[in-house]
């Protein structure tokens, strides 16, 4: 698993090779993050921001990764760190080949879909592998879910395994705001997601003391009740339909869209699409926007379940235009 090469950040913002800025928290230009732990016990949230991803200045990833189970802090951070790395390394390669091969294409950074879908899948499954003998999964079940975005000029290419979440906000000519999901939820509620665990062994089905909530359990017993179809780890659930592809989708970018918003699910359990762009849209900078956001979650969990513990929040906003000044 050479690819995978842990940078070790030790603060908030560190320039790597080739000029790339890596962001774990606060803000820059163009970038607000922002991330609060839950009342569950130790934070399982991390994410982070490469600006001049692969050594292109018009090209950002940005991820934020959930993680679940009793280590499921590791995976996350163990993600946080691996993942764009293992990601650059697996396009370069592919770049480096493609100029090998021809001349005429050695200038030719385009990238097909097709191209896109082998990076991503090719990378997340090396993550999963690295995972599984680089971190104590504490026995087979634990992982972590990943949001992933990389906005190359004015294209966006998103990668998501599990139930976080990007929301993009466009302005209409009136200038009302119109959140459009970017991703798919990836859950045993997804028809699709569904007949593959049930194809593969696995069982799908509520838990009796939460009826609202499908989720994936091993052919016998009951464990582990995982509420997302798509994860890194979980090991044990692996040959029975759980899948570490990611699902990916992508947008060309307008003038008339503003920013997106990645977040764990514990923004999107209680906010909808529409409350959260307008609150980032609200925000009286940009480097509040990500905490002002994750402070509205928290509110809104603590009044909408009162009984229940608060989940942990982390939220990315990527701004797309320079209208407003981050200060």
């Amino acid at each position: 698993m050479g690819s995978c090469c842990s940078i070790q950040v030790e603060c908030n913002q560190k320039i790597i090779d080739g000029g790339t800025r890596v962001i774990l928290n606060g803000s820059s230009k163009y970038v607000s993050m922002y991330i609060q732990k839950g009342s569950k016990g130790i934070n399982q949230d991390a994410m982070t921001v490469w600006e001049n991803f692969n050594g292109d200045e018009d090209t950002i990833f940005c991820g934020v990764f959930d993680g679940h189970g009793p280590r499921g802090h590791k995976f996350a951070q163990s993600i946080r760190d691996n993942l764009p790395s293992t990601l650059s390394t697996t396009i370069k390669m592919s770049q480096q080949n493609v100029s090998n091969e021809t001349d005429a294409n050695a200038t030719n950074k385009s990238t097909s879909n097709d191209s896109w879908e082998e990076h991503f899948s090719s990378s997340f499954n090396q993550m999963d592998e690295h995972l599984a003998k680089n971190v104590d999964t504490d026995g087979l079940c634990g992982g972590c879910v990943a949001i992933t975005l990389i906005k190359q000029g004015d294209q966006l290419i998103i990668g998501n395994l599990g139930d976080s979440r990007a929301v993009l906000c466009t302005k209409e000519d009136n200038n009302q705001l119109i959140p459009i999901q970017l991703s798919v939820d990836m859950v045993p509620d997804v028809p699709s997601e569904s007949n593959r665990v049930i194809k593969c062994g696995g069982r799908v089905f509520a838990a009796e003391q939460d009826p609202d909530v499908k989720r994936i359990w091993m052919p016998e017993g009951d464990c582990p009740g995982l509420a997302m179809s798509r994860a890194f780890g979980d090991f044990c659930l692996k040959d029975y339909g759980l899948s570490s592809v990611p699902d990916l989708s992508y947008r060309k970018l307008t003038e008339q869209d503003e920013f997106i918003v990645l977040a764990s699910d514990g923004i999107w359990n209680v906010l909808s699409n529409e409350d959260v762009i307008n609150e980032v849209a609200s925000a009286p900078k940009r480097s509040l926007a990500a905490k002002l956001l994750v402070k509205r979650a928290v509110k809104a969990w603590k009044n909408k379940y009162p009984f229940y513990y608060v989940d942990d929040c982390s939220a990315i906003c990527l701004f797309l235009n320079d209208d407003q000044v981050n200060v």
